[in-house]
């Protein structure tokens, strides 16, 4: 069960985090999921199957870019994504949003902690 909750949660700032890396430099698809892993410590492991269609919709609302590279010697040509206008925007707007979300989360989480103390505490 907890896998579950854990997964809507993900995919619930996978577009932030994304943008967020894109607005650094731009970057190719698996510098992404790379990228996730080792700063989210292994919590963000992503698939491909998982990435590209988030890439491919950002790309259709105008949020990214992309590109291809020239290959050099035997290098396969890579599709670079980098952060857009709009995108730079969207993630101004999403991390006001996160912000406002995350503190409001803490505080509902904080009163229940609180109520729980409560009630387990000595009783008169």
């Amino acid at each position: 069960m907890k896998q579950k909750y854990e997964q809507q949660m993900k995919k619930g700032v996978l577009e932030m985090l994304v943008l967020q890396l894109l607005s650094e430099k731009e970057k190719y698809g698996y510098q992404l999921i790379s990228e996730l892993k080792e700063k989210s410590q292994g919590m963000f492991l992503l698939k491909e199957g998982t990435l590209y269609p988030v890439l491919y919709r950002m790309e259709d609302d105008g949020l990214v870019v992309s590109r291809w590279s020239e290959p050099k010697g035997k290098e396969v040509s890579k599709k670079y994504y980098r952060l857009a206008e709009e995108g730079k925007d969207a993630l101004t707007g999403l991390r006001n949003l996160w912000e406002t979300f995350s503190c409001t989360v803490d505080s509902i989480m904080e009163d229940g902690q609180a109520d729980s103390r409560r009630e387990d505490g000595p009783q008169s």
